[in-house]
């Protein structure tokens, strides 16, 4: 299961973090602050899909084992 959520996680921070730069880049109030917002917002994307990336690699193996 570790190597499936490992590859979920690539995609799954890579499209939390685009979305959140993609917001930042968007509003004009955080654009200013966009040299600090930026990694932050990185950060909390690689750190919030880590426990999402196991939950989907749980469901996919579970769905997969009852076929």
């Amino acid at each position: 299961m570790f190597k499936v959520a490992s590859l979920i996680w690539i995609v799954l921070a890579t499209t939390l973090g685009g979305m959140a730069v993609t917001a930042i880049v968007a509003t004009p109030s955080l654009a200013e602050r966009a040299a600090t917002l930026i990694p932050a917002a990185f950060v909390t994307a690689l750190l919030l899909a880590m426990p999402l990336s196991y939950l989907v690699a749980k469901k996919i193996q579970a769905s997969t084992r009852r076929a």
